[in-house]
Formats: structure tokens, C-alpha cells, sequence
């Protein structure tokens, strides 16, 4: 009997453009973002849903939202991590990441961006998610077990929850 694996596939939120000339990487979050950040964390709480791992872009704005979710989730912080690949290396990139994480966790959530995180979530979903807003979550679950197995058609559900979703 094959186990499942819940993939969370979380956007950071929005960020501020206030600091011309600051790299993107340092760019940090608006106040709409951390908002955002903790209505979306909230929203999944409330749904029971709370991933065993985090793993987070190394960007300021993913890694802040990031650690907004873990500390409302609860998450202790020894089990967020962060990893280069998060940070526009493409969603194959992104993909393998996945895959490679230890088989005894059977929730992971990654926080990155766009574009590759909705091209990551289309990999999977049968219907088409054009954009994945700042502070969206997409929660894919997957009927087998190992995240090396997960694909298209082993999916037996998904949510695509985002700030203005009401």
C-alpha cells in the first residue's frame, strides 16, 4: 500500500521596491506582504495542514515568508532549510530538489518564485493555474511513496488557496 506525500508550493509575498538599488535578492517585504503572509499561514492552519519541512529560497522576501508560516504553523525552525535551487534555477531544477528530499517526510514546503513556481504546480494539476499570486499556496498530494515517484498521474488532489480567494 503506497503512503502520501503532500507537496505545499508556496510563493513569497509581496515585496517592497522602495529601496532603489538594492539587489533583488535583499529585497524585503511590504507591508501588504506581511499581511498576506499571515493570513495565508493562518488560513492553512485552520485547515490542518502543516507540512513537516520547509525548505525556502535563499532571497530575503521567500525566506522571511518562510519563517512567517513556520512560526504560525509552528514548525520549529530546525526544520526549515534554504537552498540556492529555489532562487529562478527553472521548476526542473526545483523538481529535483524535491525529489531528492528523504522519503520519511511525507509533507514538504517549498517557498520560491515565479515563474517557476506556477510552471512547477503545472507539472501536476489537470486543470491550469496561470498565475500563482505573492503569498499563494498550491497543495499537491500524491499517492505514493517516494517524492522520487510523484508525478501527474499520481496526484489525488490538489488546493490553490491565494490572498484574495475568498
Amino acid at each position: 500500500m503506497a503512503s502520501t506525500k503532500t507537496l505545499y508550493i508556496g510563493r513569497h509575498a509581496k515585496s517592497s521596491w522602495d529601496f532603489p538599488g538594492r539587489a533583488d535578492m535583499d529585497r524585503p517585504l511590504a507591508e501588504r506582504g506581511l499581511n498576506n503572509a499571515y493570513e495565508m499561514a493562518w488560513r492553512m492552519k485552520e485547515r490542518g495542514d502543516k507540512p513537516a519541512r520547509i525548505i525556502s529560497s535563499p532571497a530575503n522576501r521567500a525566506l522571511h515568508t518562510a519563517v512567517i508560516f513556520a512560526r504560525e504553523l509552528k514548525i520549529p525552525l530546525e526544520y526549515l532549510s534554504v537552498n540556492e535551487d529555489l532562487y529562478m534555477a527553472g521548476e526542473d531544477a526545483i523538481l529535483q530538489l524535491v525529489t531528492r528530499v528523504d522519503d520519511s517526510v511525507n509533507s514538504l514546503m517549498v517557498f520560491g518564485h515565479n515563474p517557476d513556481f506556477t510552471y512547477l504546480a503545472n507539472q501536476f494539476v489537470h486543470s491550469q493555474i496561470y498565475n500563482i499570486p505573492t503569498s499563494g499556496v498550491v497543495r499537491l498530494e500524491f499517492d505514493v511513496k517516494t517524492w522520487e515517484d510523484i508525478h501527474k498521474g499520481k496526484l489525488t488532489g490538489h488546493l490553490f488557496d491565494y490572498p484574495k480567494k475568498k
